[in-house]
Parts: structure tokens; sequence; C-alpha cells
């Protein structure tokens, strides 16, 4: 209905591709990389010990890959020896504080977060290493907003600032000639809050519109009647733009290379399941999101976010 998911089977292509190429890559990033060739024990070639790899994600649809591999146990499967050990959180500036902090090794995110951390760490910190998701995400509005200029002096809301929603919004409504802050000043007022919180303030009147990820969009839709002002979709070559991808903190990638491998592995696998059965993994994705929240997803809401 609003966004799309993700395009599943082209994800799937680029993320095999990236696993059967990951252990090469990854071995001469670690040879190449390393001050002292005996730092670790993949840089001086020895086995690598069994880790535990810290692994976030968020519980919206567009994260269905990191959802599906964590319920279904796909993920913790293709690690074998390596303990599974996941966080969640709201948005990606959380994600990447935790991952420059050090308490985080990897995490499904947004492209603007992920490229905020590799600058702030002077690109040292961080890699992509795939992607995940494609699509899923809009600005929906109040039924009487007919267009950007009807959200001057209107408040509008983003999941937290910096994250990838709130760049697209504060972009797109600079190309419409409209100012913002990071305060939450200029021509129209972006308040950065958590998904849940929008949908309760769209629904009270206490904010016009939300560019949100999926299952909010849809949310905001069906449970708040708003209406979709810009699919996202609409501003990008073929209607393709990157939601989610796979952040990994370099030193990790480094010293355990065949970690990444393998959750990478898991990664296709999620992805092959997620294109071949659908309804399965709807069903996974709700019972994630339900963990996370304590609050499910009807079933108009997962399908129409699906869409």
């Amino acid at each position: 209905m609003i966004g799309k998911v993700g395009n599943w089977r082209a994800t799937q292509r680029r993320a095999r591709l990236v696993a059967l190429s990951a252990a090469l890559v990854l071995v001469v990033a670690t040879a190449c990389g390393s001050d002292s060739p005996a730092s670790s024990p993949a840089s001086s070639g020895g086995p690598e010990s069994p880790t535990t790899v810290r692994l976030g994600h968020f519980p919206n649809v567009t994260h269905a890959t990191a959802i599906v591999g964590v319920e279904k146990g796909i993920f913790a499967a293709s690690l074998g020896a390596d303990k599974l050990e996941v966080k969640t959180f709201n948005a990606g500036p959380a994600a990447v504080e935790a991952l420059l902090s050090g308490g985080l090794d990897a995490t499904y995110i947004g492209p603007n977060p992920a490229i905020n951390a590799f600058v702030k760490s002077g690109g040292e910190a961080v890699r992509i290493v795939s992607g995940a998701t494609s699509g899923g995400a809009a600005l929906v509005v109040k039924p009487d907003v007919a267009d950007a200029g009807a959200l001057r002096g209107k408040k509008v809301a983003s999941p937290q600032l910096g994250g990838t929603q709130d760049v697209a919004l504060r972009q797109w409504l600079a190309g419409k000639g409209l100012k913002t802050t990071p305060q939450g000043g200029g021509d129209v007022s972006v308040v950065p809050q958590e998904n849940a919180q929008t949908l309760e303030t769209f629904k009270a009147g206490q904010i016009d519109g939300a560019w949100a990820p999926e299952p909010w969009t849809t949310r905001l839709v069906q449970e708040g009647g708003g209406k979709v002002l810009v699919d996202e979709r609409g501003l990008w070559p073929d209607g393709q733009f990157v939601t989610t991808q796979l952040l990994v903190r370099t030193d990790f990638l480094k010293d355990h290379p065949g970690a990444v491998r393998r959750l990478l592995q898991g990664q296709v696998e999620a992805n092959r399941f997620i294109a071949d059965r659908p309804d399965e993994a709807k069903a996974l994705v709700n019972q994630g999101i339900t963990k996370i929240t304590g609050k499910g997803l009807s079933t108009a809401v997962i399908d129409g976010a699906w869409k």
C-alpha cells in the first residue's frame, strides 16, 4: 500500500555475491589493514576462536531480513560456534553510538547514520559490508495537507535527528524551498521522536505529518487517518533506494572475518526465505516486532507494509 519492503530477490543476489567473495575480501582487508601482523589470530593466519557477535537491528518491517534471521534461527545456525547477541534500537543514530563506543559489533542500519559514523570516525571505525532492503519509507500527512507549501508552520516528525528518514525529510523540504533547523525551527518544525510516539502524537493532532519507515507509514494511514504525500520510491531512479544495510566495526571485521562471512551467509538465507515464503516471513516479522515493542501488527498493517 505504501512503501515496498524491499526487492528481496535482487538483494538476495547481491548478498550472495558478497557472501561468496567475503572470505578473500576480508582476509585481504585484514592483511592490509593491520599495523601488527600478529595482532590477532586472523591477521597471523591462525584459526579464529569462537566469538560473540553483538548484532543490532530495529523493530521495523524494513529490517525484515534481520528479524527473520533472528526469529527463524537462521543467523544462529549460520554462525555455528559463534554466539549471537541481539540488541534493538529505535533508529540509526543510537545504533551508531553503540557501534562507535564498542558496545556493538554489527548492525542493520540506514545509509545516513552509516555515512555519519564513517565520517565521524575519520573513515576508520566502520565498514558497510552488504545491502539488505530497498524501499519502505514515506511522508504521511493529515488529509488537509495538499502539498509541501501546506506544511509551512506545521510540525512533522522523523524517527531521530540525523537518521535516514530525518535526512530524507529535510532534503525534500529544502527542495521545496522550506527551511528547517536541527533545533526544530524554520519554515517547518521537524520533531524527532520514536516511531511509536509519532503514531500517538499524529492521532492526537500534535503533529501534522511524519517521514517514517514501514510499518509506521501504514499504521499512520490505517490507524491515524493520514494519507501518503510522498512515497519515497518516487524520488529515486527505478524506485530503488537503500533503506537498510549491514554496517560492521572495522576492528571486528579484521579480527573475525569468518564470523562476518557466516553472518552474511545467514543474511542470504534469510532473504531467500522471505522471497520464497512471504506469508511465513510476515508472521516471523510480526512475532519479532511483538517481542520488542510489546504490541503486534494487524494483518491489514503488515500486508500493507509488505507491498
